[in-house]
């Protein structure tokens, strides 16, 4: 992949420079702040950004929203400090394909990009669980506000998932890495990464956010079943 480094912290841009060539990523360039950020992106047009949220000019969430605006199909990856629901919650619904802290070890990064290559977003460990339990309460709230407005609608069924892809999706929900789920189920990592493209593929969905919404919506059925 070809990467563009938006980070106002020169060290940080030179870690990820020399971590990134070490692994055959090319990086396209760099951006200091969040306005250069969005030209870069533009004028580059990499496969990935890596996206600091903290950053003069305007921040990196804004950028964001910025880059996908008119390039709906660039990932952008989120890399920060910040372990804030509110900024975890708002970089997805900005379009961010991920969200690294900036304590990931480098084999751990590393890792997650090539997931990434492989059309598997990255959370760090923890964040994918609270996304989880916000989808579910969104995703209740929202059931709640339109329930007397809604039309009668034919019910779809759910896609059906296997009894081990729904093992994988719940583990994954909690936060749990691929290497982690794959040593729980006595599987290999690679079996864990295609359960989860399965997972993708039975459900239509496009990222791992989206994985999380559904598993939110099953978790409120459950929940209402149970009541």
């Amino acid at each position: 992949m070809r990467v563009l480094i938006a980070d106002d912290h020169p060290l940080m841009v030179d870690g990820l420079r020399g971590l990134l060539e070490a692994h055959d990523f090319e990086v396209a360039g760099t951006a200091g702040d969040g306005q250069a950020a969005v030209t870069e992106a533009l004028r580059l047009k990499p496969d990935l950004v890596l996206m600091d949220i903290n950053m003069p000019v305007c921040d990196g969430l804004t950028a964001t929203r910025l880059i996908k605006a008119q390039q709906p199909e660039m990932k952008i990856l989120i890399i920060t400090t910040s372990a804030e629901d509110e900024d975890l919650f708002e970089a997805i619904k900005s379009g961010a394909s991920g969200y690294l802290l900036k304590i990931t070890r480098a084999p751990d990064f590393i890792e997650a990009l090539r997931g990434l290559e492989e059309g598997i977003p990255p959370f760090s460990p923890g964040l994918a669980d609270r996304l989880l339990r916000e989808f579910a309460r969104q995703h209740g709230r929202g059931r709640e506000d339109t329930n007397e407005r809604q039309e009668e609608k034919p019910h779809e069924p759910p896609p059906k998932l296997t009894e081990r892809q729904a093992e994988v999706l719940r583990l994954v929900s909690a936060g749990l890495t691929y290497k982690e789920v794959a040593t729980k189920l006595c599987l290999s990592e690679v079996t864990v990464r295609y359960h989860m493209r399965e997972i993708m593929h039975i459900l239509h969905l496009e990222n791992r956010s989206q994985v999380l919404t559904y598993a939110g919506k099953l978790e409120m059925e459950k929940h209402q079943k149970k009541s």
